[in-house]
């Protein structure tokens, strides 16, 4: 029995900011992405903390090479969701020590160019320019466990948007709060609400079909053969695991979250960014039946009206709503989050 003091808790490593661009040539047609992946591993890695033997350890650049190769090689690139089921199940298929896979996907924007069509008014997309049309991006987390075996795989999804920067400059009040010898927030009948969104949805968690046939088990040579030709280019999940609205239907179901968010906030006559909020993931949920929980984080993007008397104008007016000049303010911000969860 060791005379440490302490003991192994909990032990996951492998590697982080993975950029990658993977350009799909369809013919002259041109699909892109642009990722930045974190790939981490947990396993029966103990002894390479506690005896410094690094016989277990799968490096890090190795771990980094297999996501390049898989980039190249999946069928499943152009979906965040799909991506990482498959980089997760295929760590822990090749390597039979590893017993959890943990792969974080986020997506840069990018879309296709505008250009002149055959009509004099008309556009068309262009088959390979692209341009940067927001600085939001696409966040997925994916959790592989084959702690019970390659038989009995079950997966955990969460995805979500972050840096949605969103402004709307009335139907917005905040009034009625405490107030007391600490308060000097003048109650707004009317502002302006910015915010940059943070959401995050988590699927069910859905069970992934055994990745190795039985034919390569225990045959270490015909195990690697097998995960490298064949499993690094076909995957595949049942066929409910895999229908509308599920983690597999990951690209919808960000497109439709997305939708609702800004409709909610555009939409609604709001009373506080908590009961906006609260809307938003209201709405997420009745529209995504496979969602069990969804999560905002909302900071505050304060643009307070500019006091003009001192000119003889009034940029305020009552509650706020003759306000026409601001100045925005980085820090300090307020912080609204909150998770709504399907009954």
């Amino acid at each position: 029995m060791s005379n440490d003091p302490g003991f192994l808790e909990r032990a996951r490593y492998g590697k982080d900011k993975v950029r990658v661009l993977r350009v799909v040539r369809e013919g002259a047609w041109h699909q892109i992405v642009e990722y930045n992946v974190c790939a981490l591993v947990e396993g029966e890695i103990d002894v390479s903390y506690t005896e410094a033997d690094n016989s277990v350890v799968v490096a890090t650049d190795s771990i980094k090479n297999i996501t390049y190769f898989l980039a190249k090689t999946s069928p499943h690139i152009l979906h965040p969701e799909r991506f990482a089921l498959h980089l997760g199940t295929f760590l822990l298929a090749r390597y039979a020590h590893l017993r959890k896979a943990f792969i974080t996907v986020e997506q840069l924007r990018w879309a296709r160019v505008a250009v002149p069509g055959s009509g004099a008014t008309e556009t068309t997309e262009h088959p390979h320019s692209f341009w940067r049309d927001g600085d939001d991006k696409r966040i997925t987390n994916v959790e592989v466990d084959a702690t019970k075996g390659l038989g009995n795989i079950v997966a955990k999804v969460t995805s979500g948007i972050s840096d949605l920067l969103v402004l709307k400059s009335t139907g917005s009040a905040f009034h009625g709060f405490v107030t007391d010898e600490y308060t000097t927030l003048v109650p707004a009948t009317d502002r302006v609400f910015s915010t940059a969104v943070d959401a995050r949805w988590e699927f069910s968690p859905i069970p992934v079909l055994n990745p190795l046939p039985a034919s390569v088990v225990g045959d270490k040579q015909a195990l690697a053969t097998f995960v490298k030709e064949t499993l690094s280019r076909e995957f595949v999940l049942g066929a409910q695991e895999s229908g509308a609205g599920t983690p597999w239907d990951g690209v919808n179901i960000a497109a439709l979250a997305r939708k609702a968010t800004l409709e909610v906030f555009a939409t609604d006559d709001s009373a506080s960014v908590q009961a906006t909020l609260y809307k938003m993931g209201q709405r997420v949920l009745a529209e995504a039946p496979h969602v069990q929980r969804v999560s905002y984080g909302l900071p505050n993007k304060h643009y307070v009206p500019v006091d003009l008397r001192w000119a003889g104008l009034d940029n305020v007016g009552d509650g706020g709503a003759g306000a026409e000049v601001f100045m925005p303010l980085a820090a300090p911000s307020g912080l609204i989050s909150a998770t709504i969860a399907r009954r």
